[in-house]
C-alpha cells in the first residue's frame, strides 16, 4: 500500500514514498525533491554469507534520461559507472556500514537509480536518505536512522543542500552525514577555511537534519513498523576461546611493541601458527576444524584489537613507541625524474608516495559526459596503490572504488592552490604511485603531489600538506592519535584525513566505525590535525620551499593573447581553414575560447611569435592616419579595392592614387601590386578611405 510523507529540509520539501514502486525488495523508497527524483532499494540474503566482512554493495545508477538526455557512445545506452557514480556509491555506502550489526555477514545490496535531476537539488543526498529509508523501513537489521547533507557557504551564511549555481559562490562543500546521536561521515573541500569554521560547519548540519531522522521515523510507523529479521551473533566455544586467549595473548602484546610493519605482522602469524598446532593438529572431524579454524581468525584479529586499544588508552603508548601527537619521521625528495616535468617523493614512515606532475595544452583535458551535461577538467589526479605497497599479490588492472576515492581527496586538497587558467594555460595531471603503505597514502600524495608542483615550476598559491588522524574510544575514554598507522586505522574508532596550508584548510575526510562521535571530540582532531600539518609542511619545504622560475624543458611553452570575441570567427575560418593553415605553417597548437582568449603552446619560441603575429594581423583593424603596405585586390574605373590588413579592404580612389591627373587607373596599378597608402578616413559603417598620393612627393611645378 502506497504510503507519503512530505518534510522540510531547511526549507526545500523532500517526499519520501513507499509501498508503490519496487515492491519485491526487502525496503523501497522513492525519494523526491522538486523535479529531483531517486528510487532507492535494499535487499539482503536470508542465508549468511562464508565471507570473514560484512558483504554489502551500494550502486549509484545514473540514467541519461533522468536529465533528458541520451548517452554518447556508439552504444547510446549507459555503461561503466562514471567517476561521480562511483564517489557517490561510495558515500552512501560509508554511513549506513556501521549501523549494521556486529558479525553481520548477510550479503546485503542498496540500488539508487536516478530518475529525474534538474541540479536544484544534491542528487547524491537524496540517495543517502533514500538509502537509510529503505533499510529503516525493511526488517533488514539496521541501527537506523542515518541523514546526510551537503553544507556550503555564502559570506557568512550557512547554506543546506545548495545548487550547482550556488556552490559556484561558496567557499566550503561538505558532505555530512550522521545519526541523531553525532557525525558518522565527513567528506569535503575548502577554500583556505579555518578550522572553527569548519567545526562549525559540521554543528549546522548535524542540527539541520533533525527532521529527517523525524520523517524517516514516520515513515516506518505508517509503513508498518515490520519487526527486524532475528539476527544472533555467531558464538564462539567458550573453551576453545579461553585456550586460545591463554596460549596467544602475550605473543601478541609482544608482537604489538615490534616497531616494522612486516615483522610485526609476522610475529601475529606465528602467534596463528602456535595455535593451529597446539589447538586445531588433533581435531579429525573436518566441519569442527572448519570451525575451529573460522574461530581461530576471529580471536587473533579480537586479541590484537583489544590490546592495542589498552596500550593507548592505559599507558598512552602506541605500536610503533610513539606518543600521541607525535609525527613518524619524514623525508622529501625532488627531481628525481628527468623528463616527467616535475616529481617529488614523500616519505613518512612506513609509507612511501612518489607523485608526478605533467603539464600539457587544452587539447589534454579531460572530457566529462555526465548527467549534468558535458564539461572538461583541466585537471586530473590519478591514484595508482599497486599490491606490493602492502607486500602482497594482486591484480594491476582497472582502479578500484578505492583508488578512485582517495586520488579524489587528494585532487580536492591541491585543486584549490592551482593557479587560475588565464595566468597559467596549462592542463596539469598528477599521478601518485604509492610505493609503500602504513596508512594514510591518500595524505602522502596530498604531500608528493605538492612537492611535484613545486618541481614543475607550477605558481600554487600555497604549499599543501595532509595528515590521518585517528581515535580510540572506549566509554568516556578516549585518545586522539595523529598521523596513524594502517593497523590503527583497522583496530581504531576513526579515520579522519585532513589536508591544507598554513593558512587554512583544502580538504577533509572523515569515516567512524562506532555510533558517532561528539564535537569535542572533533574539535580536538581538529585541532591536533593543524599542529601536525604545520609541522608536515616545515619538514618539506626542507626540500623546497617554492616554485622553480621556469618549466621542464620538456614541457610546451603556452603563450596567451586575447582578442576582441567577434574576431574568433576570423581567426577560425571557413571550416577551420585559417587556424589549421596557421598550425601548418608554424607547427604549434593553437586553443581559441570563446571569449577570445587563445594559448599558443610550441617548445620553439620564434614558431610561438611567429603564429601570435599572423593572428594580431588577422585581428589588427585600421588605424586612422597610419599607413600600410596593402595589396590590390580589384580594379574598378573610379579606383582600386586595396587589401591593408587580413579581411580588411579600403577604396583608393582614381584622384588619390597619384598627384598628377590619370584617365585610368590601369595606367598605374594592375592587380597584384603592392603599394603603400594611409587610411585618410574610416566612416561610421567601417568603410576605409586610403590614399596613395600623400605618400608620394609631389613635383615641382605641380
Amino acid at each position: 500500500m502506497k504510503q507519503t510523507l512530505t518534510g522540510d529540509f531547511c526549507g526545500k520539501p523532500v517526499t519520501l514514498e513507499t509501498g508503490r514502486l519496487a515492491k519485491q525488495a526487502d525496503g523501497s523508497v522513492l525519494v523526491t525533491s522538486g523535479n529531483n527524483i531517486v528510487l532507492v532499494t535494499a535487499v539482503s540474503s536470508r542465508e549468511e554469507s562464508s565471507a570473514d566482512f560484512f558483504p554489502l554493495t551500494v550502486e549509484f545508477l545514473e540514467k541519461y534520461y533522468a536529465a533528458g538526455r541520451i548517452p554518447g557512445g556508439y552504444f547510446k545506452r549507459e555503461g561503466r559507472p562514471t567517476t561521480n557514480a562511483t564517489l557517490t556509491s561510495r558515500l552512501i555506502d560509508r554511513p549506513i556500514r556501521p549501523c549494521f550489526p556486529e558479525g553481520y555477514r548477510h550479503e546485503t545490496q542498496v540500488i539508487a537509480t536516478t530518475l529525474s535531476v534538474d541540479g536544484q537539488f544534491p542528487i547524491d543526498i537524496l540517495a543517502s536518505i533514500g538509502a537509510s529509508a529503505a533499510l529503516h523501513i525493511s526488517d533488514i537489521p539496521f541501527n537506523g536512522p542515518t541523514c546526510s547533507i551537503q553544507v556550503g557557504r555564502i559570506g557568512s551564511k550557512f547554506i543546506a543542500n545548495p545548487s550547482l549555481l550556488e556552490l559556484e559562490k561558496s567557499d566550503m562543500d561538505i558532505t555530512i552525514a550522521g545519526t541523531r546521536n553525532g557525525i558518522l561521515m565527513v567528506e569535503g573541500e575548502s577554500k583556505f577555511v579555518s578550522e572553527s569554521d569548519v567545526l562549525a560547519a559540521l554543528k549546522f548540519g548535524h542540527q539541520a537534519m533533525m527532521p529527517i531522522f523525524d520523517l524517516q521515523d514516520q515513515l516506518r510507523e505508517k509503513a508498518g513498523a515490520q519487526p527486524k529479521r532475528a539476527f544472533t551473533p555467531p558464538q564462539l566455544d567458550s573453551s576453545f576461546e579461553s585456550s586460545v586467549r591463554e596460549l596467544i595473548t602475550s605473543k601478541i602484546k609482544a608482537a604489538l611493541n615490534i616497531r616494522e610493519k612486516l615483522k610485526r605482522y609476522e610475529g601475529f602469524s606465528q602467534a596463528a601458527q602456535l595455535a593451529t598446532q597446539e589447538l586445531l593438529s588433533s581435531i579429525e572431524d573436518k566441519k569442527i576444524l572448519a570451525q575451529r579454524e573460522k574461530e581461530l581468525s576471529f580471536l587473533v584479529e579480537d586479541i590484537k584489537y583489544k590490546e592495542a586499544r589498552a596500550m593507548v588508552l592505559e599507558t598512552k603508548s602506541r605500536i610503533d613507541g610513539r606518543g600521541l601527537e607525535n609525527i613518524r619521521p619524514i623525508s622529501c625528495e625532488v627531481a628525481l625524474l628527468p623528463r616527467a616535468h616535475g616529481s617529488g617523493l614523500f616519505t613518512r614512515g612506513e609509507t612511501q608516495v612518489l607523485g608526478t606532475v605533467t603539464l600539457g595544452t587544452g587539447d589534454d583535458e579531460l572530457a566529462i559526459d555526465d548527467l549534468v551535461g558535458p564539461n572538461k577538467k583541466s585537471f586530473m589526479l590519478h591514484y595508482n596503490f599497486p599490491p606490493y605497497s602492502v607486500g602482497e599479490t594482486g591484480r594491476t588492472s582497472a582502479q578500484s572504488r578505492r583508488e578512485v576515492g582517495h586520488g579524489f581527496l587528494a585532487e580536492r586538497a591541491l585543486k584549490a592552490v592551482l593557479p587560475k587558467q588565464e595566468k597559467f594555460p596549462y592542463t596539469i595531471r598528477i599521478v601518485s604511485e604509492v610505493l609503500e603503505s602504513n596508512g594514510s597514502s591518500s595524505m602522502g600524495t596530498v604531500c608528493s603531489g605538492t612537492l611535484a608542483l613545486l618541481d614543475a615550476g607550477v605558481p600554487i598559491l600555497g604549499n599543501v600538506a595532509g595528515i590521518a588522524m585517528g581515535l580510540i574510544k572506549e566509554g568516556s575514554n578516549y585518545a586522539v592519535l595523529s598521523d596513524i598507522l594502517g593497523d590503527e586505522d583497522h583496530l581504531g574508532d576513526m579515520d579522519f584525513k585532513v589536508a591544507g596550508t598554513r593558512d587554512g584548510i583544502t580538504s577533509l575526510q572523515m569515516d567512524i566505525k562506532i555510533d558517532s562521535i561528539s564535537f569535542e571530540i572533533m574539535e580536538k582532531a581538529l585541532t591536533q590535525a593543524h599542529q601536525g600539518r604545520l609541522h608536515i609542511l616545515n619538514e618539506m619545504e626542507k626540500s623546497i620551499t617554492r616554485p622553480r622560475g621556469e618549466i621542464s624543458p620538456y614541457a610546451p611553452r603556452i603563450v596567451s593573447i586575447k582578442i576582441k570575441p567577434e574576431k574568433v570567427r576570423e581567426v577560425i575560418g571557413a571550416g577551420g581553414k585559417v587556424i589549421k593553415g596557421i598550425i601548418e605553417q608554424t607547427g604549434v597548437k593553437i586553443d581559441i575560447e570563446d571569449d577570445g582568449t587563445i594559448n599558443i603552446a610550441s617548445n620553439d619560441p620564434k614558431k610561438a611569435e611567429e603564429a601570435i603575429a599572423i593572428i594580431e594581423g588577422i585581428c589588427s583593424e585600421p588605424e586612422l592616419g597610419k599607413t600600410y603596405k596593402g595589396k590590390v585586390m580589384k580594379i574598378t574605373d573610379f579606383g582600386a579595392f586595396v587589401e591593408i590588413l587580413p579581411n580588411s579592404s579600403g577604396l583608393l580612389h582614381i584622384s588619390e592614387i597619384s598627384h598628377e591627373r590619370i584617365r585610368s587607373v590601369t595606367d598605374v596599378l594592375k592587380e597584384g601590386d603592392e603599394i603603400d597608402v594611409k587610411v585618410l578616413d574610416i566612416d561610421r559603417a567601417g568603410r576605409i578611405k586610403l590614399s596613395r598620393k600623400v605618400l608620394l612627393e609631389k613635383e615641382p611645378g605641380n
